[in-house]
Order: C-alpha cells, then structure tokens, then sequence
C-alpha cells in the first residue's frame, strides 16, 4: 500500500475520531442541563466578543429564573409566535421547513424578476429569508453552535436538536429556551426582558406585555430601537389573540 494512502487513512480515522469526541461532548452538556443550568451559550460568549471592543460600556443583563417564575402568558405566547407545534413535534417541524423552503423559492423568484426589470438592478431589495425552525432547534444553535450558515453545521444543528429532545423535557427545553434568548443588545432571558422593557418580573407579564416581547424575537435589536412602531402593535395582537389555543409543556 503506498505511503500517502496510508496517511489518508489515518488522517481519515483521526478526523472520524475527533468528530466521535464532539458529538460525545455534545451529549454530555446536553445531559448535564437536565439537572443544571447552562451558565452561558455560544451565541451569548460571540456576541460579548463582537462589543468587547465596539462597545466598552456595553452591558450584560440576564437573571436565570425557575420555569414557573415565568408567566403562563409569555410561554403561550412565545410558542404561538415562534412553533405553534412545540408541544407536539420530535424538534423539527418538516411541515414548517418544507413551507418555507417554498416561500424562499418563492420570493427568490420574485426578486429576480424585479431585478430584470429594474434599471439597475442593485438596487432591488434581496428577498426575505422565511426561517422554519422550531424553538428546539433555535435553543440548539444558540446553545452549542457557531453563527457561520453551511450545510455541515445545519446537520449540527438538528442532531443536537435530536439530543435535546432525547435527554430533556419540552417543559425544560422551554425553560432554558426563554432564559437565554435574545431580547436585545445585552438583553438575555425572560427575566432582564421583562424588566428592561415593562418595569416588572417576567412571573407579573400580562398577555398584551407577554405578546409584545414574543414579536421581537425574530429580530431583538432592531424591534429595540422601535419598541412602539405600529408593525409590533398590529403583530402583538394577533399573538394574543392566538394565545389561548397554546398548550403548555
């Protein structure tokens, strides 16, 4: 057998090995948040490393708090905004990527039909991105992974959610879910959500209160700096009036 084929056997084995040794670390911070809080997420320690030297004034707001310290309200409300099936799917939701799989089609389309009749086409506004995960799959990005987009760290992303959904409860996964979410610039977790924006602990959030925080999740820092604009009125009240339907874990 010749030298080089040798040393790509081996190389090959390391790399499989040292893939093995990831997904069991994996699995082992999985398992361990079953009885203890994650103290951080990966995109929590990339996001106090981008404003490390943009903003030095920059601060950290996040108070873990215990899931029934959490009002009913804000639970419905998040899941009916972010995965009305939480309750129900294994962690992916095919129906909703397959949807928006469609959509993003869709709106390509559309984009690239504007441009051809556009003057000049670099002016043409690139199509919204439809996202279908669920609120499993977001924990499991936010907790683990990195921000690059590929399609390795997509297959990632859903055997973590796999795992998530084999060692945790959907109560859990919802619990770690809402304590470390995005709700601003250094805004983490339901608890500094609710006292940043209303003045009170995330357990006194009544449903309108609770509606308007799930609407800006998808996009935190920007519905931040226009907490009053008419498209999160308009949002919040089709979130509540959805609410009442929700089941919780």
């Amino acid at each position: 057998m010749p030298r080089w084929t040798r040393a790509l056997g081996r190389w090959l084995l390391w790399c499989l090995g040292a893939g093995l040794a990831l997904q069991l670390f994996f699995v082992g911070r999985i398992a361990l948040m079953a009885v203890a809080d994650p103290q951080s997420t990966a995109f929590q320690r990339s996001e106090a490393w981008r404003v490390a030297t943009e903003a030095p004034r920059w601060t950290w707001s996040q108070t873990w708090v215990p899931y029934d310290q959490i009002a009913p309200s804000l639970k419905r409300a998040v899941i009916a905004a972010e995965d009305a099936g939480f309750t129900d799917h294994g962690g992916v939701d095919w129906g909703a990527l397959e949807s928006a799989w469609a959509k993003n089609e869709k709106r390509a389309q559309q984009a690239e039909q504007r441009a051809a009749r556009a003057k000049d086409p670099s002016q043409v506004k690139p199509p919204k991105v439809v996202g279908g995960s669920t609120i499993t799959q977001q924990l499991a990005k936010n907790l683990l992974l990195s921000g690059e987009r590929h399609l390795l760290r997509k297959g990632q992303e859903l055997l973590l959610t796999l795992t998530l959904e084999a060692f945790l409860s959907k109560r859990r996964i919802l619990e770690i879910y809402l304590n470390s979410v995005e709700w601003g610039e250094g805004v983490f977790g339901a608890e500094a959500a609710a006292r940043r924006y209303f003045g009170k602990s995330a357990r006194q959030l009544n449903p309108y209160e609770a509606a308007r925080l799930a609407v800006m999740l998808p996009a935190p820092k920007r519905f931040e700096q226009r907490p009053r604009s008419d498209y999160l009125s308009r949002r919040a009240g089709t979130i509540a009036a959805r609410m009442g339907a929700v089941q919780l874990p």
